[in-house]
């Protein structure tokens, strides 16, 4: 049987029960939510200048507007999760003083605000859309979790005045910071208002037919139509290029488009896309983005470990797309690349403690990389505050009559489903070892459960109610027939294995990485003493036939589950700089 068109099932009908991302999402809701409100202290009073409540001018980066929208939504999720007046006060606050400074027109961006507001609408790398795509996504997220609309009605109100300005019957436009597409086929499944569909339709249309437009920015070295993705229409696109962040917002914008259109050309062209990402311009550790100069893609197999950009909010744009494209096609390469980002090039953004930070996700380093408190430009931190609660999303999709478990997660879920609901309660410890347990505990008749075997699993066994099932796959989905009461148990094989580069990225010749399960791991200084700091980049070495041992440290780390392979102490590549600083490496040099 062969299923597309996968219903994603929200983040607020699951609940996370256990294990690393339970403790991961208490951290966000305890430290990073109120870390972020803390330090975008200065974006909250350009609002209360541009509202007249303080005076002074603007400050930081023109599109800081964003950042304490993407804040608000990752608050919004937090509360979904569970009540905290004091955080919901908090946010209450930023909200008023944010309507407070928006134009009678609808218009809020603070820097022409606060600046020359002739000048609106008139860069297109001035990020006036990408900050109204954000405002968007925390208007309705915050309307979901409290009731409350007047962010969603200041967003709505935003989006408007942004149409008649630069819409169909304005000017022709390409959004310098894609985005913008995402959140209005959100605003339009939010509504039903076919206007907002029509609306990101525009936008993506626009591209490859419309030249640049950039009086103000002064980023205009960068701004290329390679850059911002403008090189081809949608339909034609063969191959990444630019700035990798825009580049997954754009891809997962047209992917909500083509999925509610049917637009086959468009799938297609997602298609080619995802060839050419993967694995050409991938890292073993989810990341994207091989260059600082362009935050983005230079050529296909070039993957410099100690130079490697891959930003954190890279990894979650891929984890937006991949997540969209899996819900197209049903098929569980692209769930297993979503679980290669959420366990690797995601994690490990955000500190143990949740209040440093990763912004770029380098593969080796000599000692001088460590996480910050923050920084010029979050959009990481902030990215991560939203994206690590809303984890549920992640896990569970439905088609008629069947039930597909993306990814491992302890967890309790209320699954809408062919008119009824079924009930499941997941048990496990992933990714730290392979068992996993799923209680049917409501469903109205028979249903199919669709378990994913992960790409990196070469063996597993499958046992419903105690007895072993052999199961046919189906586009890497294990299929059981299930009812209410029935316990399903899933066992993947997860030794320690050695992974080797493809022969054609040159910087990984004669290098050996090490994984178990979704984790990629990698060797610190501070659990290899003795070993030069330089020798984490370059000669850090690992035998052939070295023998590799696993063991849970539950002291270590917040518990992790550690390697030993040969003479070197391998840790959860996410976990690394949280503790002393030192050299790190991922690949290291195989040798006889």
């Amino acid at each position: 049987m062969s299923y597309t068109d996968l219903t994603p099932i929200p983040f607020s009908n699951v609940e996370i029960t256990g294990g690393l991302w339970k403790e991961r999402i208490d951290t966000v809701r305890r430290v990073t939510t109120r870390d972020c409100i803390r330090k975008c202290e200065h974006n909250i009073e350009n609002f209360r200048r541009a509202a007249g409540l303080s005076q002074g001018g603007f400050e930081g980066v023109f599109f800081d507007d964003a950042d304490i929208y993407k804040v608000l939504e990752g608050v919004s999720y937090v509360l979904m999760g569970g009540a905290d007046a004091q955080l919901e006060r908090q946010a209450d606050e930023i909200i008023d003083i944010i309507c407070a400074a928006q134009q009678e027109d609808g218009y809020l961006y603070n820097f022409f605000v606060l600046g020359d507001l002739s000048k609106r609408w008139t860069d297109m790398d001035h990020h006036e859309d990408f900050c109204v795509s954000q405002l968007v996504e925390a208007g309705i997220a915050y309307r979901q979790a409290t009731g409350k609309d007047k962010l969603y009605n200041a967003a709505v109100r935003a989006v408007e005045q942004m149409m008649r300005s630069i819409g169909p019957d304005g000017d022709t436009w390409i959004s310098g910071h894609e985005g913008i597409e995402m959140a209005l086929v959100r605003l339009y499944r939010y509504t039903g208002e076919e206007r907002f569909l029509r609306d990101a339709e525009w936008f993506v249309e626009q591209r490859g037919h419309t030249k640049l437009r950039l009086p103000i920015s002064y980023y205009k070295t960068f701004f290329t139509d390679e850059y911002c993705q403008n090189t081809a229409p949608a339909r034609e696109l063969t191959k990444v290029t630019g700035h990798a962040v825009r580049a997954m917002y754009y891809y997962s914008g047209l992917a909500d488009i083509a999925a509610i259109r049917g637009d086959k050309e468009l799938q297609a062209a997602l298609c080619r896309l995802f060839d050419n990402v993967v694995p050409a311009n991938l890292y073993l550790t989810g990341g994207i983005g091989q260059s600082a100069y362009n935050e983005g893609f230079t050529r296909d197999w070039s993957l410099p470990n100690l130079t490697a950009y891959c930003e954190t909010c890279a990894s979650i744009g891929m984890a937006f797309w991949n997540h969209r494209m899996e819900l197209a096609h049903g098929e569980a390469k692209y769930a297993d690349l979503v679980e290669r980002e959420i366990y690797n090039g995601i994690l490990s953004g955000l500190s143990l403690k949740g209040d440093r930070y990763f912004y770029e996700n380098p593969l080796a380093s000599v000692g001088t990389m460590h996480r910050r408190e923050w920084f010029h430009v979050p959009c990481c931190p902030t990215n991560l505050v939203r994206f690590v609660p809303s984890i549920g999303g992640y896990l569970y999709a439905t088609a008629p009559g069947a039930v597909f478990v993306r990814q491992y997660i302890a967890s309790h879920a209320h699954i809408p489903l062919d008119g009824g609901e079924i009930e499941l309660r997941v048990q496990t410890d992933y990714p730290w070892n392979g068992s996993v347990r799923v209680e049917v505990a409501a469903c109205e008749g028979e249903k199919r459960l669709m378990l994913r075997r992960p790409g990196w699993c070469e063996r597993w066994t499958l046992c419903k109610n105690g007895a072993q099932v052999q199961a046919q796959e189906e586009q890497g989905y294990l299929p059981v027939t299930v009812r209410a009461g029935d316990v399903v148990e899933l066992e993947l094989d997860m030794p320690v294995r050695r992974v080797h580069a493809d022969p054609r990225v040159a910087e990984d010749a004669g290098r050996v990485a090490i994984m178990r399960g979704p984790v990629v791991y990698c060797a610190e200084e501070v659990d290899n003493p003795g070993i030069p700091t330089e020798y984490f980049h370059a000669d850090l070495a690992l035998q052939k036939d070295a023998p590799l041992a696993t063991a849970f440290e539950a002291d270590l780390l917040g518990g992790v589950q550690t390697v030993q392979a040969g003479g070197v102490r391998m840790i959860p590549y996410y976990a690394w700089d949280n503790r002393a600083g030192g050299g790190m490496a991922v690949w290291l040099r195989e040798t006889d």
